[in-house]
């Protein structure tokens, strides 16, 4: 049955390099997720002010 060998062997092969794969620990995910976050939220201030800025300018010239 050559058609189920190949999706097994990647499945496995798979299986063997994610058992390679350093997983963070809890606390490090957490820090990092905050971290996502608040940089999220600062880039996305950052362009509301740019666009809003923008805006204005653009309505002063026409």
């Amino acid at each position: 049955m050559a058609l189920f060998e190949k999706p097994m062997k990647f499945l496995n092969e798979v299986k063997v390099e994610l058992s390679k794969v350093s997983w963070p620990d809890f606390e490090s995910l957490k820090s990092s997720t905050w971290i996502v976050i608040i940089l999220s939220l600062a880039f996305s201030l950052y362009v509301f002010v740019v666009d809003k800025v923008l805006t204005w300018a653009l309505l002063q010239l026409y």
